[in-house]
């Protein structure tokens, strides 16, 4: 009987951690490097619980490690407050250094006018002019004399126009207040896209690629959305397109 047991805690360790681990990505949006690294991490700890459960190790091996570490860190906890800030600068300058250029750390979208980038982990915007006076710059590289200039080229295409608002409002947030035109901006901003969602716009959007899992995609809408939430500081026209790529691809179009 108790060797039973043992087989069935064998087999439902691994099972019952992956799915655990899955609830932990969708609610903590965790992308797929820091997934991937928590699963090697549970699964060397579920291979020790199992020879725990199997008698090949005793106990003490998993407790005796986690005993130290706790008196280390007691003894230790002022010196690691001090420290905290050191480590929160350096993560922030690896960021900056490395962040932008993971695969699935960014997505876009594509209009008459611009080709707009997204990054997910802080929501930052830039892109660049397709047609136009200012056409082939970059956004960050134009000054606002010049964006609001591109305003008025954009009122033709109305995806465009609200792009570019979306992104004046991220980096110029008083831009409004200069435009002559500011309630003619407004009263055209109130739709969504008219162009039709497809699949390759969809992936784009999110950041994903074909053969993308539900998970996958819930995560990716999730994660885009905590940036680009009108509550949290994003625009409402990018809300509505993640929105309705997460939809299309969820097959609830």
């Amino acid at each position: 009987m108790l060797i039973l047991l043992r087989l069935l805690a064998i087999l439902l360790i691994p099972v019952l951690g992956y799915m655990g681990l899955r609830r932990l990505a969708i609610r903590y949006s965790l992308n797929q490097r820091q997934f991937n690294l928590l699963l090697l991490l549970s699964a060397m700890l579920g291979v020790i619980v199992i020879l725990i459960v199997l008698g090949r190790i005793p106990p003490t091996f998993i407790l005796a490690p986690i005993m130290v570490a706790g008196t280390f860190l007691l003894r230790n906890l002022h010196l690691l407050i001090r420290l905290l800030p050191l480590w929160q600068m350096f993560r922030k300058k690896t960021h900056t250094a490395y962040g932008s250029s993971g695969g699935n750390d960014s997505s876009s979208i594509r209009t008459r006018f611009l080709q707009m980038e997204l990054q997910h982990s802080t929501g930052d915007m830039d892109g660049e002019v397709l047609e136009g006076a200012h056409r082939g710059a970059r956004l960050s590289a134009l000054d606002l004399a010049a964006l609001m200039a591109l305003v008025e080229e954009c009122r033709v295409d109305n995806d465009s126009l609200q792009l570019l608002e979306a992104y004046l409002d991220r980096v110029h947030p008083q831009w409004r207040g200069q435009s002559e035109e500011q309630g003619e901006a407004q009263g055209q901003g109130g739709t969504v896209a008219e162009e039709k969602m497809d699949r390759a716009t969809a992936l784009e959007i999110l950041g994903l690629t074909d053969g993308a899992t539900e998970d996958e995609i819930v995560l990716a809408h999730r994660r885009l959305m905590q940036k680009m939430h009108p509550d949290r500081g994003g625009s409402g026209y990018l809300a509505k397109k993640i929105n309705a790529a997460r939809d299309f691809l969820l097959g609830r179009h």
